[in-house]
This record gives C-alpha cells, structure tokens and sequence, in this order.
C-alpha cells in the first residue's frame, strides 16, 4: 500500500534511507527539508504495518507562475530492490504530484531508470538549474507546456547549491 507518511514513520523512513544509500546523506537531507518547511508531500510503501519504501517531494523556486518540485530522495529498503516497490512509490507520487498542482516535477536520478516513467534530460533542456547538463538532470511534465519555456529554478536550501 502506498500512502501519506505521517510523522510516527520517520524513524523508519531514517533507515531506509540510510541502508538503500549506504550513509545518512538522504536522511539528512530529508529531515533537512521537513524542518524547512520545503516539503511538497512524501510517501511510503506500506507492507502490513511496515514502511518498506520512501519518496519525498520538496518544492523548487521557479522564476514562473507554475509549481515546479524536485523527486528526492525515493529509497527502499535494499532486499525489496528491484521488487516494484520503487515504481509502485514513483507513479503514485506522479498522480500525488498532479492532485498537488504541481506542473513539472524535476529529478537526478539514474539515467536508465526515471525514463521509464516519462521523465528525460529533453525535457530539462530549458530549466537552468545547478544540476543542469548532467544525463542525470531529468524531468517531466504533468501540465502540458510547463517545460516549453526556459525557466530558472533553485532548489531549497537543504540541498547545498
């Protein structure tokens, strides 16, 4: 099941991170962005009672009118990778993403695995970000033309840009 992580999930939340990255980084950045108040909304993969995966969504500044948010981190514990879990959290976050208002979502992620999703470096091209020009800077439309003009965005302060 996948739904709307409540603070008693953050502890869980803490080590998923840690164990699918193999250090506190994410986790950090994660606690980071809920103090700030630069959460957009975070979800978890729910197996009977217990978070087994984790998708957060922070809110990026935008020199437009549109919503525009950053995917990261999205972790699952290690022996449920390569399981669905992670693609079970990243389309629902999409639909979550839509019923939010957001217009574009923004990820840096692995090159080979945000595509299947509908997210590509093209449809980056025009946002200028710190991340931009690297294979790994990908986006994706929910709003048709969200991403037709150039856009600068910058990302919350927790991210270290």
């Amino acid at each position: 099941m996948i739904r709307h992580a409540k603070p008693a999930d953050h502890a869980a939340i803490r080590e998923i991170n840690i164990a699918a990255f193999g250090k506190p980084d994410e986790a950090d950045l994660v606690e980071r962005l809920r103090a700030d108040g630069d959460k957009v909304f975070e979800l978890v993969a729910d197996e009977d009672g217990v978070v087994v995966g984790h998708i957060f969504y922070s809110r990026l500044w935008a020199d437009s009118v549109n919503m525009y948010a950053a995917l990261a981190p999205m972790a699952v514990r290690p022996d449920l990778q390569r399981s669905g879990v992670g693609s079970r959290l990243v389309k629902a976050s999409l639909d979550t993403a839509r019923e939010f208002g957001t217009h574009a979502v923004v990820v840096l992620g692995h090159p080979t695995y945000y595509p299947k999703f509908g997210f590509t470096p093209e449809a980056a091209a025009k946002l200028k970000a710190p991340y931009s020009g690297s294979p790994a800077f990908m986006a994706l439309e929910i709003e048709d033309g969200a991403l037709a003009e150039p856009v600068l965005v910058a990302y919350p302060d927790a991210f270290g840009n």
